[in-house]
């Protein structure tokens, strides 16, 4: 087979999960008017669908960019165990001091996913957080694995 160049595979996986949209600096006023219903105080939940692209070489000896097998195992193991059924404010740590919006989730998965992939590359991470909204983050300068391929 003739390389192309990098190719990119995704996975999709969903969990669900609450949060509440509230920014701590701002008054009830100023959280009622940014987030409106997303700031109930008890939270409200969403059905997550997380959609990861990796890309790279296909590796000759299995016709892979990465095995999809291995790309659950991380995706379970680095975000969805800890997120599936929670509270995203209370019960995540390493979301503590993040407002959960999808866009911040999408940046705080891709910390979490980034270097995970190997052999293939993090190339884009998108949050459905319903069938009407989504993020997408296709890493930074910072994140030194995300851009072209």
């Amino acid at each position: 087979m003739t390389e192309t160049g990098p190719l990119r595979i995704t996975r999709r996986v969903s969990f669900a999960a609450s949060h509440r949209l509230f920014n701590p600096s701002f008054d009830d006023a100023a959280n009622d008017r940014v987030f409106g219903q997303c700031n109930n105080p008890n939270g409200h939940g969403h059905n997550y669908v997380l959609e990861v692209t990796v890309a790279g070489s296909i590796d000759p000896e299995t016709g892979m960019v990465v095995n999809l097998k291995d790309l659950k195992r991380v995706l379970a193991d680095r975000v969805v165990t800890d997120c599936d059924h929670k509270h995203l404010n209370l019960d995540v740590p390493w979301l503590e001091g993040t407002i959960p919006t999808a866009e911040n989730l999408a940046v705080a998965f891709w910390g979490r996913l980034a270097g995970a992939v190997a052999p293939a590359r993090l190339d884009r991470v998108r949050v459905f957080e319903s069938d009407d909204n989504m993020a997408e983050y296709t890493g930074g300068a910072a994140d030194g694995d995300g851009g072209d391929a």
